[in-house]
């Protein structure tokens, strides 16, 4: 994981390098699942690279951490799919579970001593969690991960199509004065402008895969904006103006 300005700035070498390696050799290249933080790092050396076909992928259309592929079917003759296991990981006695959080689960992978990028996204359903992590790392997972906090679990590979189906975020509807990123993002959550505003300042507000700390950026339809600590919405635009000169917009929240 990079944690630091440092580390950024060794990904942007590591990512200019499998996109060379790519177009040279004609082959996929990858690199493990990227935080928001470290996406838009790749984001900022994009133009360095430009004319090498990239996608970004999870497991599924919901997932936030995502893994960078350089190559594509058409400049490379071939199609390849992304290297990514979805794994269940589920209590062998659910009514003696343990109510688990994300970061339960999180911190059993962490402690196998594992990297970051080799785990995408994490989805609860009840007791049980999915997640996606690399081809790779995948059997270590299933034949180590035994427990989470005070709760025997099982681990086996699923079908991501099946366990994890991309989910339509919810509709709502937020009156604002302006389509500014601040005020959508604060109507949405609930917060304070000056809330929103910090989380502007502390380069937290994410719009397309980039970091934003423009808090007056104009929304457009179809923005997709990430709020770290809060999650992410898209932006459907506004819907009509009200007698008092407000804006009703809609946007869809994903759960």
């Amino acid at each position: 994981m990079y944690n630091d300005d440092k580390d950024l700035q060794q990904l942007k070498k590591r990512i200019a390098e499998l996109a060379r390696k790519s177009y040279e050799h004609n082959i996929y290249t990858y690199i493990g699942f990227l935080s928001m933080a470290e996406q838009d790092a790749f984001y900022s050396i994009e133009q360095e690279i430009r004319g090498i076909p990239y996608v970004m992928f999870g497991g599924n259309e919901d997932c936030e951490r995502q893994m960078l592929r350089f190559g594509s079917a058409e400049s490379l003759g071939y199609e390849e799919e992304f290297p990514i296991a979805c794994l269940s990981v589920k209590p062998l006695i659910e009514k003696f579970a343990d109510e688990l959080s994300h970061r339960d689960f999180l911190g059993a992978l962490m402690n196998l001593g594992i990297d970051r990028s080799t785990v995408g996204d994490i989805f609860l359903q009840g007791k049980n969690a999915y997640l996606f992590c690399t081809n790779n790392i995948a059997p270590f997972i299933m034949e180590n991960l035994d427990r989470v906090k005070h709760t025997n679990v099982r681990c086996v590979a699923e079908d991501a199509a099946i366990c994890v189906p991309s989910k339509e975020p919810e509709t709502v509807k937020v009156t604002v004065s302006s389509e500014r990123a601040d005020a959508v993002a604060s109507k949405v959550y609930h917060m304070s402008r000056n809330q929103s505003l910090l989380l502007f300042r502390e380069k937290r507000i994410y719009i397309n895969g980039r970091v934003n700390e423009n808090n007056s950026y104009l929304l457009k339809k179809g923005d997709i904006v990430s709020v770290r600590g809060y999650g992410r919405f898209i932006y459907y635009g506004c819907e009509y103006e009200t007698k008092k000169g407000k804006l009703s917009v809609l946007a869809g929240v994903y759960g």
